[in-house]
C-alpha cells in the first residue's frame, strides 16, 4: 500500500479513537474524581508517548513554539477533560463534548481574522449559523423549547460548557499559529508533560483526592483512555506529514457524528432527537466553513491561471 495511502488511514483511525476515547475520560473522571482522573488519564499518556516517540530535545524546539504552543495546548487540554469531569451527568459530558467541536468553525474564523486565508462569504455565513444553530439544539436536548432549553441546561452546570466553549476557541487558535511557531517540528509528547505537571500542581493544591474507585474495570479503562489518547496524536502526527490532508480534513468534520455514535455505545446514554439534528447542523455547518475557504483559493488560483495564459 503506498505511504499516502496509509498514512490517510491512519489519520481516519485516529479520528475514530479520539471519538471513542474522550467518552472514556469521562468514566475515569467517575472513578477517580474530575482532576485527579483527567491527571491520571494524561501521565500514562505521556509515559505512552515516551515510550515510543521518546523525549524532543528542547533545544532543538523554537523557544516560542514551546512557550506560547505549549501554554495554548496545556490549556485545551485542561478545559477539555476538566468540561467532561465536570459534567453533571454522562449525559451532559456528551453535550459538552459538542460544543468543545465548534473548534473547527472558529479555525476558519482565526485564519480570516488573522488574514492567513481568504473565504466566500456566501458559505462561510451559513456555515457559522449552522454551527452554533447546532449546538443550540445539542444543548437544548428539546426542539420545541430551544432558548428556555439552552438557559436551563448551561446555568445548571455553567462552568462545564464555559470551559468547553474557551477549550474551542483556544485549540482554533493554537491549530493557526502553531504551524508558524513550530518550524517543522513536534512537540506534542512534550506538551503531554506539561498538561500532566499542570494537573498533578493543580490537584495537590486544591487538594482534591481520589475516590480510590481502585478495580481491574477502572484500571483498565484508564489505561484504554490514556493510552488511546496517546496512540490517536502518535496517528494523527503521521497522518498530517505524509496523508492526503483534503480527505482528512473533511473527515475530521464528521468528529460530532462519531462522538454521538459511540456516546450511545460506551456511554450507554440515550440521545434525543434534537441531538441529533444539533450534531449533523454542527457538522454540515464546519464542512460550509471549510468549503468556503477551498472554494475561494480553487477560483483565485482559476483566476489567476487565466491572467498568466493571456500574458
Amino acid at each position: 500500500m503506498p505511504s499516502q495511502y496509509r498514512c490517510t488511514i491512519y489519520g481516519i483511525v485516529a479520528v475514530l479513537i479520539w471519538s471513542a476515547v474522550l467518552h472514556l475520560v469521562r468514566i475515569v473522571s467517575e472513578d477517580f474524581g474530575a482532576i485527579g482522573g483527567a491527571a491520571l488519564v494524561y501521565t500514562y499518556s505521556a509515559i505512552f508517548l515516551v515510550s515510543f516517540l521518546g523525549i524532543p530535545t528542547i533545544n532543538k524546539l523554537p523557544k516560542k513554539y514551546i512557550l506560547i504552543g505549549g501554554a495554548l495546548f496545556v490549556s485545551y487540554e485542561l478545559c477539555l477533560s476538566l468540561s467532561l469531569g465536570f459534567s453533571n451527568s454522562r449525559e451532559q459530558s456528551t453535550q459538552v463534548l459538542i460544543v468543545n467541536y465548534l473548534w473547527p468553525t472558529f479555525t476558519v474564523l482565526g485564519a480570516i481574522i488573522s488574514k492567513q486565508n481568504k473565504a466566500n462569504l456566501m458559505l462561510l455565513v451559513p456555515g457559522c449559523l449552522l454551527a452554533f444553530i447546532g449546538i443550540c439544539f445539542v444543548v437544548s436536548d428539546n426542539i420545541t423549547t430551544l432558548f428556555n432549553g439552552v438557559v436551563a441546561n448551561v446555568s445548571s452546570n455553567p462552568i462545564a460548557f464555559v470551559l468547553a466553549f474557551f477549550g474551542a476557541i483556544i485549540w482554533a487558535v493554537y491549530c493557526n499559529v502553531t504551524k508558524s511557531l513550530s518550524g517543522g517540528q513536534n512537540a506534542v509528547t512534550l506538551f503531554f508533560i506539561f498538561t500532566a505537571l499542570t494537573l498533578w500542581s493543580k490537584w495537590y493544591l486544591l487538594n482534591a483526592g481520589f475516590t480510590y474507585n481502585f478495580s481491574f474495570k477502572s484500571v483498565f479503562i484508564l489505561l484504554l483512555a490514556g493510552g488511546g489518547m496517546a496512540l490517536g496524536y502518535g496517528l494523527w502526527n503521521k497522518a498530517i506529514i505524509s496523508g492526503n490532508m483534503i480527505i482528512l480534513a473533511a473527515i475530521s468534520y464528521f468528529t460530532p457524528v462519531f462522538s454521538g455514535i459511540f456516546a450511545a455505545v460506551i456511554l450507554n446514554v440515550e440521545l434525543t432527537s434534537g441531538f441529533w439534528i444539533g450534531v449533523t447542523s454542527v457538522t454540515f455547518g464546519s464542512l460550509l466553513c471549510w468549503q468556503s475557504t477551498r472554494l475561494y483559493n480553487h477560483s483565485n488560483t482559476q483566476v489567476q491561471t487565466v491572467l498568466d495564459n493571456t500574458e
